[in-house]
């Protein structure tokens, strides 16, 4: 949450020439509001379910896409599963405090940081580092630009592809 998937997403996609998709924001328009009013009106499980559901039909496509998911998603078990299984999962790390001097311009936009103290941020955001663990390339983000985010990825994946392409 507050990491720059949607930003450095965007980037990467833009450079591998692939659709961009950011899970909350294909929520969204189905519901025709933001993720902050689905929490309020609907509740979370109503999210959460909706949030699996998408997800799941996402990574099951054969179609070539990048996704950003939400900092909760790997939380449902089912979706860090078929994110593992049928799609390369790249965690960008953060640390502490660099995300803290971001909660100013995320909380608005982040219904599970409404009425929490800097601790519980602070415990959240520990509890998230840790279901993150499971993936398949972890990307130091701390003040790096988004730009060289974006390239040191695709580098190592053009790499990685070239690593496990078939011999002629």
């Amino acid at each position: 949450m507050g990491v720059g998937k949607t930003a450095i997403g965007k980037a990467v996609a833009k450079k591998l020439y692939r659709d961009f998709l950011d899970v909350d924001q294909v929520i969204e328009e189905e519901y025709g509001m933001p993720v902050s009013e689905i929490f309020n009106k609907l509740g979370e499980k109503t999210f959460r379910d909706k949030e699996k559901e998408t997800v799941i039909k996402l990574c099951q496509q054969k179609k070539l896409h990048i996704l950003s998911l939400g900092g909760g998603s790997f939380l449902q078990e089912e979706i860090k599963q078929v994110c593992l299984e049928e799609c390369i999962v790249i965690h960008l790390d953060l640390s502490w405090d660099s995300w803290k001097e971001r909660i100013s311009l995320i909380i608005d936009s982040r219904p599970v940081l409404q009425g929490k103290s800097i601790k519980d941020m602070e415990d959240l955001f520990n509890q998230r580092k840790a279901i993150y663990s499971d993936h398949h390339s972890k990307v130091l983000t701390d003040r790096q630009e988004i730009e060289d985010v974006a390239d040191y990825i695709v580098n190592s994946l053009k790499l990685a592809w070239e690593v496990n392409e078939p011999l002629a």
